[in-house]
């Protein structure tokens, strides 16, 4: 009955106009799926407490730099949190009240405790969805700086994420606009999600992995490639008549899809061929 109740929570949540969306409260509803008794109250009131007393620590002339530094010292060396180098695929790094917990996370986690910190002491970020690796920047027209939440707080310039996708890659990777576009609320939330999918699939935990698809599909129901893993993961799980529903639709969405013609094989296996 939680499990539904944290569903239900996040799918409302996410029907505001994105603006409006609430962060925190929906990354705490997507944890609440795996911990049915979590408080979002409590950790709410987490970031309330942390702006409080970040807000004490300001410097007099609040110049964005200065606040970024600020921030910085507060988060990483007042309060400790670090990237989790050691065991990057823990799902604990994904959910929301395990980060502040334990004061480890992935880019985007942490992006996320960063962006709502900041947000407490009116100073707006956004998330950017880099390739292979999340930022975030001060919602301020023409700055051009980038944080690495992951890293303590690094400042990058696009020279320096060119040099992170290269180190990233293994091989030079010219920077283009998109990879330093604002991403949305929505996306932000998705790509979060994404994270938890694949250590699940890689996991053979497919109960999760599809509990989370579908969840990405409440963002995005028309997304073709949630479809089709939808429709694979039934499949594994023996849930036919969902599968076949998925992947037809799949195919109605993509018809050039490159892998159309396992998807139409699978649909004669199923009768839908």
């Amino acid at each position: 009955m939680h499990n539904l109740s944290a569903r239900q929570n996040f799918y409302q949540e996410i029907q505001r106009p994105d603006k409006h969306i609430d962060l925190a409260r929906a990354a705490l509803y997507i944890a609440q799926e795996e911990y049915p008794s979590l408080d979002v109250e409590k950790y709410l009131n987490a970031f309330n407490a942390m702006a409080a007393e970040l807000e004490e620590r300001l410097p007099p002339q609040r110049y964005p730099l200065r606040i970024v530094q600020s921030i910085n010292k507060y988060l990483y060396e007042d309060l400790g949190f670090t990237g989790n180098q050691k065991d990057y695929y823990d799902p604990r790094n994904s959910f929301l009240n395990d980060v502040i917990d334990r004061r480890l996370g992935i880019p985007i986690s942490l992006a996320l405790v960063y962006v709502e910190v900041a947000r407490r002491i009116d100073f707006p970020m956004v998330g950017i969805g880099m390739p292979g690796h999340f930022l975030i920047r001060p919602d301020i027209p023409e700055m051009d700086i980038y944080i690495d939440a992951f890293n303590h707080g690094e400042i990058m310039f696009p020279q320096d994420c060119q040099e992170k996708l290269t180190q990233i890659y293994q091989y030079p990777v010219p920077i283009r606009p998109e990879f330093l576009a604002e991403v949305t609320k929505k996306q932000f939330l998705a790509r979060m999600l994404t994270n938890l999918k694949y250590i699940y699939l890689s996991r053979q935990d497919l109960e999760k992995a599809l509990a989370v698809v579908e969840r990405i599909l409440l963002l995005f129901p028309n997304s073709g490639l949630e479809l089709r893993d939808r429709g694979l993961l039934c499949y594994q799980l023996g849930r036919f008549s969902q599968a076949a529903n998925d992947l037809e639709t799949y195919l109605e969405i993509t018809p050039q899809a490159h892998d159309a013609y396992i998807i139409k094989r699978l649909l004669t296996k199923l009768g839908r061929y």
